[in-house]
């Protein structure tokens, strides 16, 4: 598991802030994430090294999206090189996702590309209520969509369905990649 391009302090200060937001301790958002409070305490000063997972967890505990606890500030032209950004790897999958853009106050999305070898699945519990995730191929192949009937996707292809339900994501030829968009409806 590798954090790359996501500052540690960042994901220590937006998860202090969306925690004092939402009103809740250590404890209490640790029980709800599933994650020990000592780990969640580690996050927030900035010592630990979380997951995609352990990420995805706490916000959806915080009712916040994944990108609001990973992002910096973003300047007026945004410009992410390749290679660049805000990285982080999954546990369980040879699998990294890069945040492109968050949902900014007014619209209600993130997106992200994904990079991913095969060899492992990458599995997602349900999101929060609403989210459909939109695919679009790049490069290489994977069996994409709702855990019970994933489909076989190619470059140019794009499939969507609902992230709120359990789904998967595989990699099928190396050096995969696509775009993936969080849509919150």
């Amino acid at each position: 598991m590798a954090t790359e391009g996501a500052p540690l302090d960042v994901i220590a200060a937006s998860l202090r802030r969306e925690r004092e937001r939402a009103g809740m301790t250590l404890t209490e958002l640790a029980r709800l994430a599933g994650i020990a409070k000592s780990t969640l305490s580690q996050l927030e000063s900035g010592t630990g090294n979380p997951s995609v997972e352990t990420l995805w967890a706490l916000g959806k505990a915080l009712d916040v999206p994944f990108s609001r606890l990973v992002e910096p500030p973003v300047p007026r032209v945004h410009v992410i090189r390749s290679g660049e950004g805000i990285t982080v790897a999954s546990e369980e999958a040879d699998y990294l996702a890069t945040l492109l853009a968050s949902c900014p106050p007014h619209a209600r999305r993130d997106i992200y590309l994904i990079r991913a070898e095969p060899g492992s699945v990458r599995r997602s519990d349900p999101h929060r209520p609403g989210i459909i995730e939109h695919v679009v191929v790049c490069h290489g192949r994977a069996l994409v969509g709702l855990a019970d009937e994933p489909i076989e996707v190619g470059p140019g292809d794009y499939v969507a369905y609902p992230g709120d339900e359990p789904h998967v994501f595989e990699a099928l030829a190396p050096g995969t990649t696509v775009v993936m968009l969080s849509e919150h409806a």
